[in-house]
């Protein structure tokens, strides 16, 4: 209680203390003068209200704020004649700081203004903005979000290392912008949100004493000061602004003083708060639009002067696009070109959906394709993603021309589609071993000039589709991209790897680093920074059409800024090009080999159907393409071996198509009456195919036979029992056919299943073969009598049939099948082969996977 009453007594002393002081305040103020306003002042602050705000108007500036700075408004001061706006003079060597950092809302407020202001006065493309916020984690300049996106302003650094590196940064412009012509300079306006540490405020300090040459604007807040004037002394060429509780008393201006005893400005301010946010959204638009126009690198000018006149000896180069030394400077001056060399033999390119990827290859493509003649350069383009990215490459109906470089394109391509180019690339990596080791040399540039060979750039585009899972064909395609890699710059071959995202690749676990670590170039779009260091985030705000290029592996500090055009803008001169070096290309040049996943198949239009003539001594039935580099004709021969004969497996009605194909292709080499043809139609959904292929048949002058069940079991049992010369039975729905085939004969006890196995089994040496259609494995099995007697139909096209009842069935426990429309398994069970082809349909078909 002794202590507690103490206490009171003291504050009851204190109350009296300051009710004198107020006492005696309030005598003084009674006894004063009171102060009259000098005649004319209402009008002088009207004038300056007029002259303030036409001045704090936000228009460009004339002269560049790098030479002369720019009256810029903070806020109203507050008189009792009325108030009149503030302005300071920024740019041209003038700063300004506060002493109150970001935490407090009217710091945080000015700050965003003066960005927008400074942003807003001068020419677009004239000033850059870079933030220090470590007092809020980056939060201040949030609602300034839109300038970031524009390219104006740059992510704000807030840690230690970010804050070091922008430094840096700042310095490096500095140092060059006083060695640049005036003209050529650009402000660089470096906001800080609190006071940094000793160290980094003496660095910012340097910066204020620079002068105008170094084009640096420093706004630093929280930098205390006891009087508006004091900073003077460590800042240089700056406005000091002292906060108090609802105002703010503002310093004189270096070399435009307020006052003339250096108190500063004599009336409070109220401090400007934040821009409207349409005014943020109306400002970035304009100068992002501006930035794109004069930063624009129309693609004509990656092109060079002579098309086809550069050696690939020593590797391939090509313009890609504008590039400046850090993204900090904005100045993106200098003409940046990439290579594929020794140094940087291959490419790993990132980006999210719409960064411009393919925009990206597009150019690199076309740049080299214009530089290197088709003896200098081939290309194989892959793409797995659902577009068209390589499209335009190859002829198409209303276009006739492609590029003489492509040797072969894949457009959403299948996975088994990717794997053949990789075996291919392979096959030719080992070709050119051998070729290098009779010249005795060790690598492509060191090969006789009378004998060179083109140097090969292939392009995966979302390579992640090729590699996903982790089933057979992953790894093998996981094997021959590391061979690739580690072997190809000695050959020749170049790898680019495009992708939106390089994590979660199963196939990779453990791979990663043997195969990437080939890969020196990597190209960053924006949202591809997983294609960099890990504690690399250079291409964390990137904008659309620029890149980061790495060439040391994505390390940190090897980073170059890339703005590169965008084709698709410039389609009139792609197609130009594309004619003009088609036009040129070398005589006997042959298209690129195409594969078009999305595409279906008619036999009509196959190149291989088309040459085909009576005579052969060994009739080729044609059942689809396959999914290969060339897309060769996946073809079945029936000659007189045991076993040949086709069996299409499936509920899908691609498989009265397949059959189709078949026999109009065993028609074309047949002579008519050299061969006879008994078609059987014993389900529904194949009549309108067995009838077209009657009536094709027919129109060729061949002999027809329709049958139906009963007729089909009279006719196995004739060609079983004795054979009359080369004929065909091809029966649409053989599984329908069971109850007539399975009854047995009360006389003899045979059935008519006995009879086909017969035939079966005799039936090639006689030149009788079977082309069926049985919509379920197990009835095909169970008409052949067991799976011990599967090699009496050596040729099985499956459709839509599960893998796992595939492979048991065939006794081929590593078989990786997963059905999908549009696609087949071809299985020859003579050369041990399985091929995934493309399997021919009719007119009018549409995909499907039907069970």
């Amino acid at each position: 209680m002794s202590r507690l009453a103490s206490s009171y007594r003291q504050a009851v002393a204190s109350h009296r203390a300051a009710r004198a002081h107020l006492d005696t305040a309030r005598s003084a103020l009674g006894t004063a003068p009171v102060a009259v306003a000098p005649a004319g002042a209402e009008e002088l602050v009207a004038r300056l209200a007029r002259l303030g705000g036409a001045l704090a108007t936000p228009t460009p500036n004339a002269t560049p704020l790098t030479d002369e700075p720019a009256a810029v408004r903070i806020g109203e001061a507050s008189t009792s004649d009325g108030g009149f706006p503030v302005l300071v003079p920024l740019g041209g060597g003038h700063h300004l700081a506060l002493d109150a950092d970001v935490r407090d809302p009217r710091v945080a407020g000015l700050l965003r203004a003066l960005v927008l202001r400074l942003v807003a006065t001068a020419p677009p493309g004239q000033v850059r903005v870079a933030g220090i916020d470590t007092a809020a984690v980056g939060a201040t300049f949030g609602p300034l979000r839109p300038l970031l996106d524009a390219g104006v302003l740059d992510p704000p650094a807030t840690g230690e290392a970010e804050v070091a590196a922008l430094l840096d940064a700042a310095e490096q412009h500095a140092r060059a912008a006083q060695h640049a012509q005036p003209a050529a300079r650009h402000l660089l306006v470096v906001v800080a949100t609190a006071a940094p540490p000793p160290r980094e405020l003496a660095r910012l300090a340097a910066l204020t004493h620079a002068g105008p040459a170094a084009a640096v604007c420093v706004l630093l807040a929280g930098h205390p000061s006891r009087q508006p004037g004091e900073t003077a002394t460590t800042l240089g060429g700056t406005t000091a602004v002292r906060l108090n509780q609802g105002y703010a008393y503002v310093g004189d201006p270096p070399g435009t003083p307020f006052s003339a005893d250096g108190t500063g400005l004599a009336a409070p301010v109220l401090l400007d708060g934040d821009p409207p946010p349409a005014s943020v959204r109306a400002l970035a638009e304009h100068l992002g639009a501006a930035a794109r126009r004069a930063d624009a690198l129309p693609f004509t000018d990656l092109l060079p002067e002579r098309r086809w006149v550069e050696s690939a000896g020593n590797g391939l180069r090509t313009v890609i696009g504008r590039a400046g030394g850090t993204p900090l400077t904005g100045a993106f001056d200098d003409a940046l070109t990439l290579a594929f060399d020794d140094a940087t033999p291959h490419w790993l390119v990132g980006g999210r959906t719409g960064a411009g990827k393919t925009v990206f290859l597009l150019d690199v493509l076309y740049g080299l394709a214009a530089r290197y003649s088709p003896a200098e350069l081939q290309l194989y383009l892959l793409d797995f993603k659902e577009g068209v990215s390589f499209t335009e490459f190859v002829p198409t109906g209303r276009d006739p021309s492609w590029l003489p470089h492509a040797r072969a394109v894949g457009i959403e391509s299948d996975r088994e589609y990717g794997l053949a180019v990789l075996r291919e690339l392979r096959r030719e990596a080992q070709r050119r071993a051998t070729a290098l080791k009779r010249h005795g040399v060790t690598k492509l540039a060191d090969l006789p000039r009378d004998n060179p060979l083109p140097r090969i750039v292939a392009v995966i585009d979302e390579f992640q589709v090729l590699l996903a899972g982790n089933d057979a064909l992953a790894r093998e395609s996981v094997d021959l991209l590391e061979e690739l890699a580690r072997k190809g710059r000695s050959y020749g071959i170049h790898l680019v790897l495009a992708s939106q995202s390089m994590t979660g690749i199963e196939a990779l676990y453990g791979r990663a680093e043997a195969i990437f670590g080939q890969f020196a170039l990597r190209v960053a779009l924006p949202g591809g920074g997983g294609v960099l260091d890990q504690l690399n985030d250079a291409a964390a705000a990137l904008p659309i059409g620029s890149a980061v290029v790495n060439t040391a592996a994505g390390a940190v500090g090897a980073d170059t800024v890339l703005r590169f055009p965008d084709a698709h803008a410039a389609a009139a001169d792609l197609a130009a090009l594309r004619h003009e070096l088609w036009q040129a290309r070398p005589p006997g040049s042959r298209a690129p080999a195409v594969f078009k996943g999305y595409e279906a198949a008619r036999v009509e239009d196959d190149p291989t159907f088309a040459g085909l003539r009576p005579g052969g001594r060994r009739p080729m039935a044609l059942v689809g393409r396959t999914v290969d580099v060339h897309g060769t004709t996946a073809l079945f021969l029936m000659d007189t071996t045991p076993g040949r004969h086709l069996a299409v497996v499936g509920t899908a009605p691609t498989g009265a198509d397949v059959l189709r194909a078949a026999t109009l292709s065993l028609a074309r080499q047949h002579t008519p009456g050299d061969a006879r043809f008994a078609l059987a139609s014993l389900v529904t959904a194949a009549g309108p195919v067995a009838d077209d292929t009657e009536t094709v048949l027919r129109a060729a002058g061949h002999p027809v036979r329709r049958l139906d069940a009963a007729g089909l079991r009279e006719r196995i049992a004739t060609l079983a029992a004795e054979p009359t010369g080369r004929e065909y039975l091809v029966v649409f729905g053989m599984d329908a056919a069971a109850p007539v085939l399975g009854a047995a004969d009360p006389s003899t006890f045979r059935s008519g299943l006995d009879d086909l196995r017969a035939l079966l089994r005799q039936g090639p040496g006689q030149g009788v073969h079977l082309l069926g259609w049985w919509r379920g494995l197990r009835r095909l099995a169970d008409d052949l009598g067991g799976t011990q007697n599967r090699d009496d139909v050596a040729c099985l096209v499956a459709l839509n049939v599960p893998g796992s009842e595939l492979a048991l069935h065939l006794g081929m426990h590593d078989l990786a099948y997963t059905p999908r429309a549009d696609r087949a398994l071809l299985v020859d069970r003579h050369d041990q082969r399985t091929r995934l082809i493309v399997p021919f349909v009719g007119d009018g078909h549409e995909p499907d996977l039907e069970r």
